[in-house]
């Protein structure tokens, strides 16, 4: 049987988890137009039935013409895209679960697609997708006003609709990410600064802003990262005391807990300390945490994609992490895309019943999968299993892969 410290109960915000579980976002493009289907709503309940502790779901596009760069990603605006999510929260807690969605923008990242274009022009802090890559027009000032209002009208609609809380995606080199990297963001207003809490600005605007619309009592989350997609050794708080100064502001702004993503979560965040990312951010601030990284299986996605698949994966270490009390929660991604029954199986004890990952399993209506892997976006293969990357040299960066 499981450790008893992954299966004891969690609050944060007047929300109890019944154990420390959560469902990490994974971008599947299964939203056509848009608007999330009913297969949707089956996808997360069946997770809800085997027992997540709290489900995240995949990315949603806050209401900003180029919010999403995937016509395939359900939006969160909208009365027939709300009306669509609302079904899915519903579906999630007739099985006694607990549902937040992740509010998504995705910044100056530009789609693959060959036959679709979003929109309206793309947002980022400064006209670059990377540094020194130009791609687009900086924000203006209204349009920068316009996307915090857009994320807060977002988190109220999730408070209407009967979602548990928020998750804000603020990591992996997305537009609230591209404003924290002084690589994408180099403006001279407010926004902009030689700091990285200064930089924090627009995120914490954004936290405060949601704060108002949802108000004091609602659970609000926010998914953090050091690396980016754009490259994998950025490291925006290099030392103990600058995450402090970077995570304490988006606390104070409203954040109740910081969902730290790592590539691999058993890794020290800095030298002269086992702590993994989750595990500083949560002694610096004081907020609880949520791990992740290479959670339950091995092998990196690519490899995965690529047809060499992973093997399920020790837990040990983590529950031992947990136990100590580094973090609270703990993301899992690609176990749960696999095998929506695994929190049970691991509660259970039947880790002989865990399957390693396969992409021909994955591929039919079971799991809720394309039907050919070979259209997978940028934003699908980063996204959904962003859980598992490890290292790939001489790959520094998911542009690399895509080359």
């Amino acid at each position: 049987m499981a450790s008893d410290v992954l299966f004891t109960p969690f609050t944060f915000k007047g929300l109890t988890l019944p154990n420390r579980i959560v469902m990490a976002p994974m971008t599947r493009s299964f939203s056509p137009g848009g608007i999330a289907t009913d297969d949707v709503a089956a996808y997360y309940r069946r997770r809800a039935e085997n027992q997540v502790g709290l489900i995240v779901t995949e990315g949603t596009g806050v209401n900003r013409p180029a919010s999403l760069n995937d016509p395939g990603v359900p939006r969160f605006h909208g009365d027939k895209e709300l009306a669509a999510w609302g079904k899915v929260s519903d579906e999630v807690h007739k099985a006694d679960g607990l549902i937040a969605p992740q509010l998504w923008h995705v910044g100056g990242v530009k789609t693959r697609s060959e036959d679709w274009t979003p929109p309206g022009p793309y947002d980022s802090p400064s006209g670059l997708s990377r540094p020194e890559k130009k791609f687009g027009e900086p924000m203006s000032d209204s349009d920068v006003a316009d996307a915090i209002r857009a994320f807060a009208d977002a988190a109220a609609a999730a408070k209407a609709l009967g979602f548990d809380a928020i998750e804000l995606h603020g990591a992996h080199g997305y537009l609230i990410d591209q404003f924290f990297w002084d690589g994408t963001n180099v403006r001279e207003d407010a926004y902009g600064a030689k700091d990285l809490p200064g930089r924090a600005r627009f995120a914490s605007d954004i936290l405060k802003a949601v704060r108002k619309a949802v108000g004091p009592d609602y659970p609000v989350i926010i998914r953090i990262s050091q690396w980016k997609q754009q490259d994998y050794d950025v490291k925006l708080a290099p030392t103990p005391k600058a995450l402090e100064a970077w995570l304490g502001a988006l606390v104070e702004a409203g954040a109740d807990v910081l969902h730290c993503s790592q590539r691999r979560f058993w890794e020290p965040e800095f030298e002269g300390s086992d702590l993994n990312f989750a595990g500083w951010a949560k002694k610096v601030t004081g907020a609880p945490t949520i791990t992740v990284g290479s959670v339950g299986l091995s092998g990196e996605f690519i490899a995965a994609f690529a047809g060499e698949g992973s093997q399920p994966a020790s837990i040990d270490k983590l529950e031992r992490m947990l136990d100590r009390g580094d973090f609270d929660m703990v993301a899992v991604g690609r176990a749960l895309l696999q095998d929506p029954e695994w929190v049970v199986k691991i509660r259970e004890g039947r880790h002989d019943e865990l399957t390693a990952f396969d992409r021909e399993l994955i591929q039919g209506a079971e799991y809720d999968l394309r039907e050919k892997t070979e259209v997978l976006s940028p934003a699908l293969m980063y996204e959904a299993f962003n859980d598992t990357w490890h290292e790939r040299a001489p790959l520094k960066s998911l542009y690399d892969f895509l080359k």
